[in-house]
């Protein structure tokens, strides 16, 4: 047999490359602030390096110095600044310039902060096309500018009548965060969560201010979307604050944080409060509730204060600690002490509220009986399904491999068989899965969980987004309703938010839902072809490509060909992410979408219809 040679692909000392630091964090962007995106996810990552700089705000807060921060965004320019200390003048440069510089390693000047890894502002002046800093320090102050991380201006100190403080301003790379916008309600979001764990910080947004008197208990009641069964609990104890109540919806809703941190995955201390309330719960009514009846409903705020924490990536999502420093205690048994003394001390205190909980985890327990044969049955059913096969066209970063990164992954739920066999012939097989819905969902308002169960297609798609114990094992970071631009299409948009509002709020609350816009018009001539979303972009084309040229407005999706579709589930998707409003329960909310007919969703939709009406005419003249 022949030997097999190899070949080295002009493997050489040549080969082997150093990259500076703002080489490397552009090349690799992801290892410092997770995916880019758009601005249509409140996890991409223009809001990371809105979140690096804050950051550097809140820790100079904590530390005592400065009780307002000021954030201006407008067309995609961010300016920040604190009033607290001020970078030291002589370091103000290297502080953003200069990886593994700053002052967090210096745990007397900075104590239990994020920004531990000397990298924030070095990732935000790397991927803004334009960055200033400016330090105001004792009357006098310090600036200089960059161009993705490049040094254009070094100015010299001078003379200041500036508060202390730092003001830092920059503007996302567009090369790097391509058509990205600032979304205000996820900014708002962040600011609000910053203000409900740093008492007396003030924060100025644009044309807003945020403010927290009781901490957790108002980030509590201002996420809340259903009712509650009791009043809020509220623990605060020493580098520890936990809130949480029941409420009428189904699953499990946290938000947790360290040191200011939203960690959005949880980590250590989220799972330590989640043993620990069912130990307790357990301890108190001397019952062996089962832990998934305890649990069921509740809503929680976990905030956690600990020197040099370990998260398990750059962007500080999951934190990995398992030790809180400086008394070595394992933060598992510091939050278990810490919630059975609190917590039984409370419900004692409290007896209606303890028998409130009692009667949640009762119900809870019976509804869990009451559907144990049909899940059984239905789970048996979806396997038969050959879900794989039929349902769903799933992406290969589940089929290949038992790691699920949530983070790459979308699943599009589409209508009929022509418009998934479009999407499914242009989408990523590596990353982009798609679900075929078989006509209109079942309106499931005001049912119970059974119905998840007994309803074949709720049944296989919960099994599809293996969604059925919560969000832990959810195999799509993004879920993406592809359906027509038109009265169908919305009514079935309606009802799968629906079936997520009703079962899985979470998926909402938490940012993995979105409405696929696809064009409602082609606009060409023989040289060029314009895909255009709203009239506005229609009339725009018309200018560009001159007269008379040819406009096909698309009805459905399925008169998209694969080769269309491509561009428009590509980099370049666009996704309108589907918000709650504060103002409104989710009971009240699909009461008045999905219950029974009333005069005002009556006029509601006469209203509509009118505007649609207007619009065709429009465009009938027009043609």
């Amino acid at each position: 047999m022949a030997e097999k040679k190899t070949v080295d692909h002009g493997y050489t000392e040549e080969s082997i490359r150093s990259l500076d630091w703002k080489e490397h964090i552009r090349t690799r962007p992801g290892m410092y602030i997770g995916k880019l995106g758009d601005g249509s996810s409140k996890d991409d990552g223009i809001y990371v390096l809105l979140k690096e700089v804050v950051d550097n705000c809140i820790d100079e807060h904590v530390m005592g110095y400065g009780k307002v921060i000021d954030i201006q965004i407008k067309d995609g320019n961010v300016e920040i600044r604190d009033y607290g200390r001020g970078i030291p003048l002589g370091k103000v440069v290297e502080c953003v310039s200069k990886i593994n510089t700053g002052g967090k390693y210096d745990s007397k000047a900075f104590q239990k902060s994020v920004g531990l890894n000397g990298v924030g502002t070095k990732a935000v002046n790397a991927l803004s096309s334009w960055f200033r800093v400016q330090s105001f320090r004792e009357g006098r102050m310090k600036a200089a500018e960059f161009s993705k991380g490049n040094l254009v201006k070094d100015e010299r100190e001078k003379a200041s009548d500036e508060k202390n403080g730092t003001l830092i301003s920059f503007h996302p790379d567009d090369s790097v965060f391509s058509n990205f916008r600032y979304n205000r309600d996820y900014v708002e979001s962040m600011l609000w969560n910053y203000v409900f764990l740093n008492k007396g910080l003030t924060i100025r947004f644009n044309d807003k201010e945020f403010y927290s008197e009781n901490g957790l208990r108002d980030l509590l009641e201002r996420n809340l979307s259903d009712e509650i069964l009791y009043p809020i609990i509220h623990l605060r104890g020493d580098d520890v604050e936990i809130a949480f109540t029941h409420t009428t919806s189904y699953g499990e809703e946290y938000y947790s944080f360290v040191n200011g941190q939203h960690t959005t995955q949880g980590g250590t201390h989220q799972a330590a409060f989640r043993e620990a309330i069912v130990k307790t719960i357990r301890e108190f009514y001397k019952k062996e509730f089962d832990a998934s009846d305890v649990r069921t409903s509740i809503l929680a705020a976990v905030s956690v204060r600990v020197q040099e924490p370990v998260f398990e990536s750059q962007t500080k999502t999951k934190l990995g600690s398992l030790v809180r420093e400086p008394n070595g205690l394992a933060i598992r048994t510091w939050i278990n002490d810490f919630v059975k003394t609190e917590l039984d001390n409370y419900l004692h205190k409290y007896p209606e509220t303890a028998k409130a909980i009692e009667q949640k985890i009762q119900q809870s327990e019976r509804e869990r009986k009451e559907i144990a044969g049909i899940k059984k049955l239905a789970n048996e059913r979806a396997k038969k399904a050959n879900l794989h096969n039929k349902k769903l066209r799933d992406c290969r970063v589940h089929l290949n491999t038992k790691h699920i990164d949530r983070q790459e992954s979308t699943i599009f739920i589409t209508e009929g068989d022509s418009a998934s066999g479009s999407i499914t012939k242009a989408r990523d097989v590596n990353t982009q899965a798609v679900f075929s819905l078989k006509g209109k969902p079942l309106n499931c308002y005001g049912m119970t969980k059974k119905v998840v169960y007994e309803n074949e297609e709720f049944n296989l798609l919960q099994n599809a987004l293996s969604i059925e114990d919560g969000l832990d094992d959810l195999r799509y970071n993004k879920i993406v309703f592809a359906t027509d631009a038109d009265v169908d299409g919305m009514h079935i948009r309606l009802l799968l938010m629906t079936f997520f509002l009703q079962f899985f709020p979470e998926l909402i609350k938490n940012g993995h839902v979105y409405i696929l816009q696809t064009p409602l018009f082609r606009v060409r001539n023989k040289r060029e072809t314009i895909y255009c979303y709203n009239d506005g972009e229609r009339q725009r084309a018309i200018q560009k490509l001159g007269p008379k040229p040819e406009i096909t407005r698309f009805k459905g999706l399925g008169e998209i060909s694969p080769d269309e579709f491509a561009h428009f589930i590509g980099k370049k998707m666009r996704l309108e992410p589907v918000l709650l409003s504060q103002e409104e329960t989710i009971h009240h909310l699909l009461d008045y979408y999905m219950g029974k007919n009333t005069p005002d969703r009556q006029e509601f939709i006469i209203s509509k219809l009118r505007v649609e009406k207007d619009v065709v005419k429009e465009e009938l003249l027009e043609n």
